[in-house]
């Protein structure tokens, strides 16, 4: 294990999961892998209490998988799971895009703005991480527009399991396209205060996610 691991020690609980987190979003722990404490421990420097916890936590948010005399593994997402994820993300998701145009909110409108502009011009440059990065901004933003916290506290659990296969598979150039072209009519639906719109661009928007992500369901357990 490279040096820089084992500078990371004696990491936090919350420093912890996003550790393993990140890990896991860009493929350095694959789906059935499993995750031996001892080796978390000697990457970290956190004790096993702690990293048994972190490990706990992960579960609950569906990103790990841990079985009786077999421990923790990264978690196989079925088809079906990521179907009900994006049909309740369209939910979610939609009625806080209503929310925020609604809003009279014009300095995070501004800043939603301001956000699309910038993938407007990452969306051809081969970039696909510095557009993924700025696509979660972007989701982020109107969440914390809507000024509902259950539909961000739901909606964080919702995305971490499909985390690995948005990274991986999701961002090539076609699909980066479609996405952004999605993203400027809800953008502009939320900034000219168009609840309506705002909330049937969004739906649709999560709606071509999945039809995206089904083409690719080689990637799914069964």
């Amino acid at each position: 294990m490279p040096a820089q691991e084992t500078s990371e020690a004696s990491l936090g609980i919350h420093e912890l999961c996003d550790w393993l987190r990140d890990r896991i979003r860009v493929g350095v722990f694959v789906p059935g892998q499993r995750l031996v404490e001892a080796d978390i421990t000697r990457d970290t420097g956190a004790p096993r209490s702690r990293v048994r916890e972190a490990l706990r936590r992960l579960e609950t948010e569906g990103l790990i998988t841990i079985e009786e005399f077999r421990g923790a593994s990264v978690k196989r997402i079925t088809w079906d799971e990521v179907r009900q994820i994006y049909r309740t993300r369209m939910a979610l998701e939609g009625l806080a895009a209503r929310e925020f145009a609604a809003a009279d909110d014009p300095d995070r409108k501004q800043r939603l703005a301001e956000i699309q502009e910038e993938m407007n011009r990452w969306e051809r440059t081969g970039d696909h991480d510095r557009f993924a990065r700025l696509n979660g901004e972007w989701h982020r933003l109107i969440i914390a527009g809507s000024k509902n916290e259950y539909v961000g506290a739901f909606l964080e659990r919702l995305v971490i399991p499909v985390y690995r296969l948005l990274f991986s598979t999701f961002y090539t150039s076609s699909r980066i396209d479609g996405a952004n072209a999605d993203h400027r009519l809800i953008t502009k639906a939320i900034c000219e205060g168009n609840p309506d719109e705002a909330e049937a661009a969004m739906r649709q928007h999560i709606d071509n996610g999945l039809e995206a992500l089904s083409e690719i369901d080689s990637h799914f357990a069964r």
